[in-house]
């Protein structure tokens, strides 16, 4: 019986599980650093986008339109046709509502620019890495002189240190998916 593939599945699930720890506990992080304000909000919102919600707001519409259109005998109607408190409550609810909604989303967008970020740099130092593994594969490869099935540009054009910021500009000069605009050439790959 072998245990290299055993092992390297022990080995492969383990690193996932630590990826998977620190992933949790920087979204616990990230939840604990929520100010109050932030987290009545978000259970605001919550609480207000789901299902029993709906059903509240369906149950508390046909109760007050029926009251006040006079179809339930012996209560008397406080807001006749056209419903001006109905009316006034849920433009109120819905400004509220939507106070609540965009507070979360920002509070959402910034904790996605900060994962963008980390992604940025988790990749940028990948990059490095992967340079640094390429120069040295070629070092071997010239040592034992192996014959290589990419060329020498080839090689030396991925060893070029990515500048970011003008892979950026390459990337503000593409046409948006949606526009007419002609279609430019494709920016100049590395490999």
């Amino acid at each position: 019986m072998s245990k290299g593939p055993s092992l390297t599945h022990e080995h492969v699930s383990r690193a996932m599980e630590e990826n998977l720890d620190a992933i949790r506990n920087w979204e616990q992080a990230a939840l604990h650093e929520r100010s109050r304000a932030e987290r009545i909000s978000d259970e605001i919102t919550r609480l207000a986008g789901g299902g029993r919600m709906l059903v509240v707001h369906f149950v508390w519409f046909l109760v007050w339109l029926l009251v006040n259109l006079r179809m339930v005998p012996g209560v008397r109607a406080f807001d006749p046709f056209p419903f001006p408190l109905l009316t006034t409550v849920v433009s109120l609810e819905a400004i509220f509502l939507s106070l609540f909604v965009l507070a979360s989303q920002n509070r959402l967008s910034h904790q996605a620019d900060k994962r963008a970020h980390l992604d940025l740099q988790v990749d940028l130092l990948a990059e490095r890495e992967m340079t640094i593994v390429l120069r040295l594969l070629q070092d071997i490869a010239k040592h034992f002189d192996v014959k290589l099935s990419v060329t020498p540009r080839q090689i030396t054009d991925l060893m070029k240190k990515t500048d970011v910021q003008d892979l950026a500009a390459e990337l503000n000069d593409l046409p948006d998916a949606g526009s007419a605009a002609p279609a430019k050439p494709a920016p100049k790959t590395r490999g």
